[in-house]
């Protein structure tokens, strides 16, 4: 299993617009529409991914708490569905409704959207703040698939909760370790 980091965008970056197709309810749906009130996290992952298997139940309990706190989750998958068939739309949307993502799951299908947001792993995450700047790129926490480490969410959390409160995060940002997105040759 490969061990990619996520590319560490600077602080302050405008989220790059975009309009999606959404592999659940089958709308193309558009960033500026999505946004949260006081902020948005922008989820790379994908269907098969150990990474993102190992904290796909943790994403959905904090999707599921922040929600009501004007905190608006978006997942995309950008993989080539060529070569990777297992994260295909139709197989991405059985995969949200098996996992109650309480967030739209939304399909890259030209990968530009990755691009231009440098995603390079999965899971890859994004915090921006209600003007869509970012606020916090990296990793959920700490575990990882086999470290015995328990998945909390801790980082993400922590970002959420400042940026929420207003407070400054001066906790050290680390880059999300994952499978590489699947680029089209």
């Amino acid at each position: 299993m490969a061990r990619t980091p996520s590319n560490m965008l600077p602080l302050g970056t405008k989220a790059p617009d975009f309009s999606l197709l959404d592999t659940v309810s089958d709308a193309v749906l558009n960033l500026n529409k999505l946004k949260g009130k006081k902020g948005t996290v922008i989820l790379f992952i994908c269907n098969h991914c150990p990474f993102v298997i190992h904290v796909n139940p943790k994403l959905v309990a904090i999707a599921n708490t922040y929600k009501s706190q004007g905190i608006n989750f978006i997942a995309i998958s950008s993989n080539d569905v060529e070569n990777y068939p297992q994260d295909s739309p139709e197989k991405m949307k059985i995969h949200a409704v098996t996992e109650g993502y309480p967030f739209p799951y939304l399909y890259d299908e030209t990968q530009s959207v990755a691009k231009a947001y440098n995603a390079a792993c999965t899971p890859d995450l994004y915090l921006f703040n209600e003007d869509l700047e970012l606020a916090y790129r990296g990793q959920l926490d700490d575990s990882r698939p086999g470290n015995g480490i328990p998945v909390s969410g801790k980082d993400l959390q922590y970002a959420i909760d400042c940026l929420i409160s207003g407070k400054e995060n001066n906790e050290t940002q680390k880059p999300s370790i994952g499978c590489n997105i699947k680029w089209k040759v």
